[in-house]
């Protein structure tokens, strides 16, 4: 989401004459697009914040701001600390940047706009995007779950859609700019809705969209995951074979805790019926272990749900309060060590599973976008197979922006390695 909120603020810094440099002591003017979801997320502001502070000393024209959750969560701590910060504007302000800098060419002082909106969803707005494969289209903005663990309720506010139309013609503008792929973003998709239609009818109008290679969307909650989705999903060749579905625990105990709306057995039979309708369909998550309260045996039930459904990939973390959140007010919080022996023996536990996932791909044919040279070498590239693996062949015949059949011949970590197959029907399984 951030990424796509960057792209919104630089299409709004271009109106205005501005243009993009990888020079920094150059810049007239250096926004930072924050997030508050973890503890580290903001150390990491606070130090790029406290790095600029030499050049504000050189420059003192040069204007500062800081932007998104960070900016909505802390604007008190930023000012009295950072006081050098020129703009602290909340993820709902973006469209009064063009006032605001006007403003600043007077006046002098910091401006903080961090008022949340009801309404806004930067619907007339086209964010600018530096040329590539996968362009990020947000289709909502909020999110009503409140997991206890979580910010982002208090920090982006309450769920709001955009208009299907409004979607349709961001998507179809990437396309004549030269994407091929889009995903679908928000901070529940699956709770996406307008009179025109769910996020299933969204999916579809994207899918016939002319042009699109791939469809990805992230992140849906598992409680809001439908048959009429799998089954669109199933009916496009061009939507991915991939849900990113968001775990968190394999405790019933802590997964109430964490206002999750599933139970463990919920969320094993939602996995069997995405295999029903998507056999080959890749499946990550999300894990959050030394959740306040976790008992050793509730870290080994996620360790058991993790070895059942086999996930192709997870992003892990250990719990990180967020000051504000009703998992924050928990008083047995578990301690630092403890969380991360947790983490440690989650993640090795993960690697093994996912190399397992992609050993079985050895021998098969997967469909593969070429994205880009690979690190490897530059005789070979490196793409992505529509279940989000980084695949790497050598180079033949086929650009950029290709989707080539590519036979699996090796596994290693989260890389597979193959060649391009030429004859399609040779006797393959193909995914």
């Amino acid at each position: 989401m951030n990424v796509y909120d960057s792209e919104l603020v630089g299409g709004q810094l271009e109106k205005l004459g501005y243009k993009h440099t990888k020079k920094i002591d150059s810049a007239d003017l250096i926004f930072l697009n924050t997030c508050s979801i973890r503890e580290k997320a903001e150390e990491t502001v606070h130090n790029k914040l406290e790095n600029l502070h030499y050049l504000k000393k050189r420059n003192p024209k040069l204007l500062i701001g800081v932007l998104g959750c960070m900016a909505q969560n802390l604007k008190n701590e930023i000012l009295e600390s950072k006081p050098y910060v020129d703009i602290v504007l909340g993820p709902d302000s973006y469209r009064k940047i063009f006032d605001i800098l006007q403003f600043r060419k007077t006046q002098n002082g910091s401006i903080v706009d961090t008022k949340l909106s009801k309404f806004e969803v930067y619907n007339d707005l086209f964010p600018s995007r530096h040329k590539g494969i996968n362009a990020w289209i947000s289709i909502m903005r909020g999110c009503d779950k409140f997991c206890t663990f979580c910010i982002v309720p208090f920090t982006r506010g309450r769920e709001r859609s955009r208009t299907v139309n409004e979607i349709i013609k961001e998507a179809e503008k990437a396309v004549d700019d030269g994407f091929v792929e889009i995903t679908l973003l928000g901070q529940n998709v699956n709770s996406y809705f307008t009179p025109e239609g769910d996020f299933s009818y969204l999916l579809e109008r994207v899918a016939k969209i002319k042009g699109i290679k791939r469809i990805r969307y992230t992140s849906p909650h598992p409680q809001d995951i439908n048959q009429e989705l799998l089954k669109v999903m199933a009916k496009y060749e061009n939507i991915c074979n991939y849900i990113h579905l968001p775990l968190q625990s394999g405790s019933d105990r802590i997964l109430k805790r964490m206002n999750r709306t599933y139970t463990s057995k919920e969320f094993l039979s939602l996995v069997d019926l995405i295999k029903k309708y998507m056999p080959n369909c890749s499946i990550s998550t999300d894990i959050i272990v030394g959740f306040p309260g976790e008992t050793e045996e509730e870290f080994n039930d996620t360790l058991k749900v993790v070895d059942k459904v086999q996930f192709n990939f997870a992003y892990m973390f250990k719990y990180s309060s967020r000051p504000g959140t009703k998992a924050s007010q928990y008083t047995d919080q578990i301690d630092e060590n403890t969380k991360q022996m947790r983490l440690e023996k989650l993640i090795e536990h993960q690697r093994k599973n996912s190399l397992m996932a992609n050993r079985k791909q050895i021998g098969k044919i997967e469909k593969v976008l070429i994205e880009k040279d690979s690190k490897k070498s530059e005789h070979f590239w490196s793409g992505r197979t529509e279940g989000n693996i980084w695949t790497v062949i050598k180079k033949t015949d086929e650009n950029i922006k290709d989707i080539v059949p590519v036979l699996i011949n090796d596994a290693q970590g989260v890389t597979l390695f193959g060649e391009k197959i030429k004859n399609r029907e040779e006797n393959y399984e193909i995914n």
